[in-house]
């Protein structure tokens, strides 16, 4: 799917708006409430996928920077930008979901937890990444730059992802690595694994309309530096 082409991406918004319809239906109708936390429980359906989405954002700019190192192709370039965009959002808004399923789960807004600690860390590893591709300097040292630091900042992500195991003081729940004891009915973990989908394609889109901004403003950038050069 060529997703430079209006059609592709208006196909995958609706496919997108309609898994996400599906879902949230689901979320709301199909899975049973859940004994302890009642309706605050279905932030779940939310927070889960924003978070996996999130580090798949950030394993896409790892994929995506090592390429610009190795083939120098804007295209790289551009999808490690998009990518990293759409990352600290849902990685922002799962800070934010966390912080509510927090407040009724533990009855406080933050916990200096293994895995919230390292997701903030990251967070602002991504932010700062993106702070770097707007600073003004040559765009190939930028685009070197950049892809270096998209690389080592992948780091965390790893740690981000396996810290409810590493560390086994963590107070935050491992969905599918508790089996049974993780108290999932086979109606919510079905939701789940529809929400997943559901926010993938979301994310997709996201993903696909960024790029898709970021080279047409390059190309009118580039446009309008050989006018000026003609005319002057």
């Amino acid at each position: 799917m060529n997703f430079s082409r209006p059609p592709a991406l208006s196909c995958l918004a609706v496919a997108a708006a309609l898994a996400m319809i599906t879902a949230q239906w689901c979320i709301y109708f199909y899975a049973p409430l859940e004994q302890t936390m009642r309706h605050a429980q279905k932030i779940f359906y939310f927070h889960v996928p924003l978070a996996w989405w999130a580090l798949t954002s950030f394993f896409l700019v790892f994929i995506a920077s090592a390429a610009v190192l190795a083939t120098r192709r804007q295209f790289w370039d551009s999808l490690a930008g998009s990518a990293a965009e759409v990352g600290v959002l849902l990685a922002a808004l799962a800070l934010v979901s966390g912080s509510l399923w927090a407040r009724y789960a533990w009855n406080s807004w933050w916990m200096w937890d293994p895995r919230l600690t390292t997701t903030l860390i990251m967070w602002f590893i991504y932010t700062g990444y993106l702070l770097l591709r707007r600073m003004d300097m040559p765009a190939a040292k930028r685009r070197t730059i950049a892809a270096v630091l998209g690389i080592i900042a992948f780091l965390d992500v790893p740690l981000v992802f396996f810290s409810a195991r590493l560390w086994k003081r963590t107070i935050h729940p491992s969905v599918f690595a508790g089996g049974e004891s993780a108290g999932i009915t086979p109606e919510m973990l079905a939701t789940l694994l529809l929400s997943l989908a559901a926010f993938g394609l979301v994310w997709l889109c996201l993903v696909a309309c960024r790029y898709r901004q970021l080279e047409d403003s390059r190309r009118l950038a580039a446009a309008r530096t050989a006018m000026i050069s003609k005319v002057f």
